[in-house]
């Protein structure tokens, strides 16, 4: 039986018997990754147009309720990006089995947790405005 610090050094039960496996997860978490990012891209643009029409087409209350509603929108596309980056630093930590990956993903978990609470709590506000 391999001790757990073998396991570390070697890669795993699954990189050694299962290669297939691994490789298959890496690509999976690699297209969730790249899904991730169009996500937070489209977030993006979808942003700066929505902010560049209520700047050009609108004044006063409205321009600043159109922004609020990009805003409101933008963010709600960065929390399913993070999502998505969580879901693939979970499968390159079980992939890894290294403590410092572990490590480095509890910081990554709890960091992500702050900002999508913040932003939630933004968002929150920025709904009741919208709503008045």
């Amino acid at each position: 039986m391999e001790s757990l610090f073998d396991t570390e050094q070697t890669g795993g039960i699954l990189h050694g018997r299962l290669p297939w496996l691994v490789d298959s997860l890496e690509w999976a978490a690699a297209i969730i990754d790249i899904f991730a990012c169009l996500l937070l891209i489209i977030g993006a643009v979808r942003f700066i147009l929505s902010v560049a029409r209520a700047e050009v087409a609108r004044r006063g209350t409205d321009r600043l309720r159109r922004t609020n509603g990009a805003r409101a929108e933008l963010g709600h596309y960065i929390l399913a990006g993070l999502e998505l980056f969580i879901v693939t630093d979970v499968i390159h930590t079980a992939l890894s089995l290294a403590l410092t990956d572990l490590v480095f993903l509890l910081l990554l978990v709890i960091i992500r947790a702050v900002i999508s609470y913040f932003l939630d709590h933004e968002l929150e506000l920025i709904r009741r405005e919208l709503d008045e």
